[in-house]
């Protein structure tokens, strides 16, 4: 009793000797503010559903509706899933087994057997026909049943810390597979915004040229009526209806691009293509206005960044995987017990007499592996400094990902003032050429390269407003929103 008292002593003391590095997390030098132009005053926006900042309620809906139903994300589901249940195994690993049976057995014995022939010899002879049993020995011809029920346990004492490092990195992957989930909806909702705002682009850009194809109409009916009375040659008539074909043509690529970008948003909602097309068809009525959001310092960025948090979950992975090869290179040490009731009769089976108690140690000692074990540690220390590397290049990307928008934000709202400015300015002037024009001061070039120059401008400033909501997706998606804390 005193030397299994002292053999748990020996083991709750070792339990707590851990080999292999403690994991600290890196700090990293961050700037204590982004380089690029930020906005004092912002819009509060809701990091986790930043898209609402944009007060459409039909993105509202499709973002929702993706963060639900796309493939990419459930399979990101079920790898959390199964990182947790790869937990249960490695925290298993750590407890004892136990294990029930229960078996019949028979035996017949061979009139030849030795053992047999011993018996007959001990017994003194046989019954009649010279078969039987005496003292409980077999004799030739005769069989033995036996029937056996009981449990074996079994367990390898963590003396070093291998299991717990195993349970550690474990963890760790169950967690880098959570902030991976929540990576995969960051980058899925702006997918989605993006690929909306292109739509919404395309059906301005087709509204905005069917209502110059309307201006171009009405000075067709003008000039018409200017030939009629000969002030200007019929030539200027098929002319304008030249530019109003040339007109039309243009609309009709952005119209098949309109499909293309329904069927895009319908495969990231994990739909057929065709399932929004119905839904999509009419241009948004909400106002298609651009928040202006601060982007915060870069300490935050590196808390709210999915992408950062789920690689530095991986090196936290990696540092305990040393720690498991490490504790392989130390001897391990396991017990077994087994307790059985068995006997040769099923009515006294379960009686006291039946037990048989069996119980072992075992010890394994490594000796020689030809350096195997050695250079494991060495390879898991290579895996942590390639997740190091990693976690810094994820941390600068990170950091590059917020400025560039910043940048192009900047610059682009700039641009979007003076393209304000040159579409007034070129409505001005084909408005001036059109008057001219009645009046004999002008020749037609003159209106039909003002027409053309009014289209040109509507169209880049429609493609800027589009450019700045891309934009801003950008800064969102880069400033790791989209996720919820709850989920």
């Amino acid at each position: 009793m005193r030397a299994r008292f002292m053999v748990v002593a020996v083991a709750a003391l070792l339990a707590g000797c851990t080999v292999g590095p403690n994991y600290v997390a890196p700090e990293m030098a961050v700037p204590p503010a982004f380089v690029g132009p930020q906005a004092t005053v912002g819009a509060t926006v809701d990091p986790a559903r930043w898209w609402s900042a944009f007060g459409d309620p039909q993105l509202d809906s499709l973002v929702e509706r993706a963060l639900k139903g796309n493939p990419d994300i459930a399979i990101a589901a079920s790898r959390v899933r199964q990182a947790r249940l790869q937990e249960i195994v490695a925290r298993s690993q750590g407890l004892p087994s136990v294990n029930a049976n229960a078996s019949p057995s028979h035996v017949e014995f061979s009139k030849n057997a030795g053992l047999s022939q011993i018996a007959r010899a001990f017994s003194g002879g046989t019954g009649a026909g010279g078969t039987g049993s005496t003292g409980g020995i077999a004799l030739p011809g005769s069989g033995i049943t036996t029937y056996s029920v009981g449990f074996d346990a079994s367990w390898e004492l963590d003396l070093f810390g291998g299991v717990r490092r195993n349970t550690e990195g474990a963890r760790a992957r169950t967690e880098a597979a959570v902030w991976s989930k929540r990576d995969a909806a960051v980058t899925l909702a702006a997918e989605v915004a993006q690929a909306y705002f292109a739509l919404r682009l395309d059906q301005v850009q087709i509204a905005t040229i069917e209502s110059e194809i309307a201006n171009q109409r009405r000075a067709l009916t003008i000039a018409g009526n200017i030939a009629k009375v000969g002030l200007v040659p019929p030539i200027d008539v098929t002319r304008q209806r030249a530019s109003i074909t040339s007109t039309e043509a243009r609309a009709e690529p952005v119209r098949a691009d309109v499909d293309v970008r329904m069927h895009a948003l319908a495969i990231l909602l994990g739909e057929p293509p065709a399932t929004l097309m119905a839904e999509l068809a009419s241009p948004s009525v909400a106002p298609l206005g651009v928040p202006t959001i601060p982007a915060g310092l870069p300490s935050e960025l590196l808390r709210r960044r999915p992408d950062v948090r789920a690689a530095e979950r991986e090196l936290a992975a990696s540092t305990a995987d040393i720690g498991v090869a490490v504790a392989d290179m130390y001897p391990k040490f396991s017990l077994t017990g087994m307790g059985q009731l068995i006997s040769t009769a099923l009515g006294n089976l379960f009686s006291g007499d039946s037990l048989q108690l069996t119980a072992s140690g075992a010890a394994q000692f490594p000796l020689l592996d030809w350096g195997r074990r050695k250079a494991t540690v060495k390879s898991r220390e290579e895996d942590r400094e390639q997740a190091y590397l990693r976690y810094r290049s994820t941390v600068l990307q990170a950091l590059r990902d917020v400025e560039d928008p910043l940048a192009q934000i900047a610059a682009e709202r700039r641009r979007n003032a003076a393209l304000q400015r040159a579409v007034v300015d070129a409505q001005s002037s084909a408005q001036a050429a059109q008057s001219q024009y009645r009046t004999g001061f002008v020749a037609q070039d003159t209106v039909l390269n003002t027409q053309t120059d009014v289209l040109a401008a509507r169209e880049q400033l429609v493609a800027s407003d589009a450019q700045l909501r891309q934009l801003t997706v950008a800064l969102f998606k880069a400033l790791g929103g989209g996720w919820d804390q709850a989920e």
